[in-house]
């Protein structure tokens, strides 16, 4: 986990830089640093299951909108026919943006999901029955 969470945390404060010349930085910025300080609290074994929360909660509700946007995931898939998403590294059709966007929260709600089991599953305490010598 910690390779993964090393990972994630490179991936999310890239991700964020390269936001700084998108049309909406002060959302995605944000978004992504969040990603990577939970990615290194977890690395540091820090739980806060408050935080994990907030996460979801935000990444799972942003996403939800960009999957039913009128150019979101389902219009890309639809009415695009899913069209190449790496054609450009420019987005010039919305909803390739919106998809680019809605795969970012999703990468970002997997490794949220992963530490969280994972962290969750640390504390607790092995039920290991003592054994009984007859």
């Amino acid at each position: 986990m910690k390779v993964l969470n090393i990972f994630f945390i490179i991936l999310f404060v890239c991700s964020a830089a390269l936001q700084y010349n998108d049309t909406d930085p002060w959302l995605w910025m944000p978004l992504y640093l969040y990603g990577a300080l939970i990615c290194f609290l977890a690395l540091k074994k820090t739980y806060r299951s408050i935080f994990y929360f907030i996460g979801l909660v935000i990444y799972s509700a942003y996403a939800i909108y960009l999957l039913t946007e009128t150019n979101g995931v389902i219009a890309w898939v639809n009415k695009y026919e899913a069209e190449s998403l790496v054609q450009s590294m420019k987005a010039t059709k919305p909803w390739i943006e919106e998809t680019r966007e809605f795969f970012g929260l999703v990468i970002l709600i997997l490794a949220l999901i992963v530490n969280m089991a994972w962290l969750h599953r640390a504390k607790k305490p092995l039920n290991r029955q003592p054994l009984v010598e007859s």
